[in-house]
């Protein structure tokens, strides 16, 4: 069975840092929120119209294979998730649009190969 993980956050942030790359912040933030340390591959990256303003976000994954400690100050829920599962979670009321824009585009046909 393929599994996803999906966390939500508790408060704002997941900003990359002045001189910080793409791939240096998303592993910042495995670290700081998740309590793990790996490499993340660039997966995308698309203009976003944003609730406040039009911003850029990255799109990265990850295979983790060590145990998962989610920080209780950054991070208000974590699960593994089937697809099904996953969809009807993120097309409920509590994701913002930006978030459902975000995984259709990472769904979307490409020609790169993922891990």
């Amino acid at each position: 069975m393929s599994w996803r993980s999906w966390t939500v956050r508790r408060r704002s942030g997941g900003a990359v840092e002045f001189g910080e790359s793409y791939e240096e912040a998303t592993a910042r933030e495995l670290a700081e929120e998740l309590g793990v340390h790996g490499t993340a591959r660039f997966v995308l990256k698309f203009l976003c119209d944003g609730a406040i303003s039009p911003y850029w976000p990255g799109l990265h994954e990850a295979v983790v294979t060590a145990p998962v400690r989610p920080d209780p100050g950054e991070v208000a829920w974590f699960d593994r998730l089937t697809e099904p599962a996953l969809d009807e979670l993120v097309r409920g009321s509590a994701f913002l649009p930006d978030a459902r824009a975000a995984l259709d585009r990472y769904r979307a046909p490409r020609t790169a190969n993922r891990p």
